[in-house]
């Protein structure tokens, strides 16, 4: 998010200073499973918590929210603890993934109905609402029932309908999932053009990575109820610490041990990177970093060499997604045509290669 505007935004990720912000560690124990996720944040930043579907994130966003008791931990809101502060007294908007608008009310009623649960009169809920709708391009729709919005209007009257109360806490749950693919890429530009006006602390969970890295400042990835990762959407795109992650940026991802610029590969393999590191690494590289042949090539200027097994073949956008297994298990992208001359098919053998530059080692 690019807003020089937002002088409180913690760009750094750095906790939020002492009284200001979020300091949280969400500890719920529910049966078999426990969630226990530390969250901080500034006045001004937007969070996402990322990760597989039952890894928790949902769990947590309900406990910020006061839906769900905390086994343990702390919540405290710019200074304030809400440990045990009823949902209906937290300062906390809230945007549900089926937006969870009143049937029976218009648009400008739904919006007002936070104000007017705060105290104000009828009338200066709705002025407020209508003030609301209109930042949000809606004041043609003031009248309308939810049931004649669009997915895309219905979302933006839950996000006023949130933003109405003024919240030093704003919590999305899957914002976007409910929209189709066009509308959703609208909205999703909307959306993040309203969260760089926001001034408090915004929580996202979502587990659409683009999604993720389009609105948030950082990221949080969990998965089996605890954060496996931490930083910027850049930071994490570039170095992945899990295959849940490796694979939603789109990497083939290693954990070895470097001697040099030589990893040895947990199970057998090596590759040759650019950097010369000792100890424990990952290595990543993209799939069309992968060229394959059907002969083992000579002459060949890259410095890595595997023979492979195709295993599987689908579509990704315009190439062909190709999952090999053998001397390293990988995904390469080849054109359709160059797939075609290769005559790939499963249970075909091929050989990949790598340029060493075209890898990215890095401590683990």
């Amino acid at each position: 998010m690019n807003d020089a505007g937002k002088s409180t935004r913690n760009r750094a990720g750095a906790p939020a200073p002492t009284g200001e912000g979020l300091d949280a560690r969400l500890v719920v124990e529910r049966g078999a499973f426990r969630l226990d996720v530390a969250l901080t944040a500034a006045p001004g930043d937007v969070v996402a918590l990322l990760g597989p579907n039952g890894a928790g994130k949902t769990t947590a966003l309900r406990a910020l929210a006061g839906l769900v008791p905390l086994t343990d931990g702390h919540l405290r809101l710019d200074g304030a603890e809400l440990d045990r502060t009823p949902p209906e007294s937290r300062p906390v908007g809230v945007v549900f993934q089926d937006y969870l608008l009143f049937p029976h009310l218009s648009a400008l009623d739904n919006v007002a109905f936070g104000p007017r649960c705060h105290g104000a009169t009828k009338a200066e809920a709705r002025a407020q609402a209508a003030a609301w709708l209109e930042r949000m391009g809606l004041t043609d729709h003031a009248g309308a029932k939810p049931r004649r919005l669009s997915g895309g209007q219905a979302q933006r009257v839950a996000l006023a309908r949130a933003l109405a109360t003024h919240p030093r806490l704003l919590l999305l749950d899957e914002p976007l999932a409910a929209l189709d693919a066009r509308t959703r890429l609208d909205v999703r530009a909307q959306l993040r053009h309203h969260l760089a006006e926001f001034e408090a602390v915004a929580v996202l969970v979502t587990h659409d990575p683009l999604d993720a890295m389009v609105l948030a400042d950082r990221l949080v990835v969990v998965e089996n109820g605890r954060a496996v990762q931490e930083g910027t959407p850049s930071d994490i795109a570039r170095r992945p610490r899990t295959d849940y992650i490796a694979h939603l940026v789109g990497l083939n991802l290693y954990r070895g041990r470097a001697e040099g610029h030589t990893v040895h590969v947990d199970g057998g393999a090596s590759i040759t990177t650019s950097e010369d590191l000792t100890g424990p690494v990952f290595v990543a590289f993209p799939p069309g970093a992968v060229t394959l042949h059907r002969d083992r090539p000579t002459g060949s200027s890259a410095r890595n060499l595997w023979r492979c097994e195709v295993t599987g073949l689908e579509t990704h956008g315009d190439q062909i997604r190709t999952a090999l297994t053998g001397d390293l298990p990988l995904a390469a992208d080849l054109t359709t045509v160059a797939a075609a001359e290769l005559g790939l098919r499963p249970g075909a053998t091929v050989w990949a290669t790598v340029k060493a530059a075209q890898t990215h080692a890095y401590p683990a």
